[in-house]
């Protein structure tokens, strides 16, 4: 079954469509809410919950538009909201530090040598400390642009604001990111 039937058969009410869209968004989706809230265990929760909530709310989905996006805000604005409900910062555990290798990769070229396999390691780290002393809503902007891909546009729309609100919001996580990581940038 593809997406579009998945969809078709969840407004109909058949929640066994569901399964379809899990195993089309799951991983994804529990990655982008443990580089928000830091917690697999609370990730997975909000994703299950986003998934039951998007099963609710299918009739109000559009099925002119792809069900990736609208599905992955659901998840942000879950991380978000939990976040908040914590109040309390939790450090990740090694587990989840292959998410964050994800975000390395993206930065690195392909180095065989020691010293530059040393050197990816530290950065990794670096990286992982400095996005966990951003704020929720800082991560959120940043994973929202550069992990699941949204467009300026897409964030304005999934945060209801401006978009130059948004930017002045991945303007501010980059620029701490960047004075956290000022020994890495040559």
């Amino acid at each position: 079954m593809n997406e579009a039937e998945a969809i078709a058969q969840m407004k109909s009410g058949n929640i066994t469509a569901l399964r379809t869209l899990i195993e089309m968004y799951q991983v994804q989706a529990v990655q982008a809410a443990i580089l928000i809230t830091q917690d697999r265990a609370l990730a997975e929760d909000i994703v299950q919950n986003a998934f039951l909530r998007s099963f609710e709310r299918a009739d109000l989905f559009d099925p002119t538009r792809p069900f990736r996006p609208w599905f992955l805000r659901i998840v942000i604005n879950e991380a978000l909201q939990a976040t908040a409900r914590q109040k309390r910062h939790i450090s990740l555990d090694a587990e989840e530090a292959g998410i964050y290798q994800k975000l390395i990769e993206k930065l690195d070229t392909t180095v065989d040598e020691p010293e530059d396999i040393v050197q990816r390691h530290e950065l990794k780290d670096a990286i992982q400390e400095a996005l966990c002393k951003l704020s929720p809503q800082q991560r959120a902007v940043i994973v929202q642009r550069y992990y699941l891909g949204f467009s300026e546009r897409e964030m304005s729309s999934d945060l209801h604001c401006a978009p130059g609100t948004v930017k002045w919001h991945l303007n501010v996580a980059r620029q701490r990111l960047r004075t956290m990581l000022v020994s890495f940038v040559k």
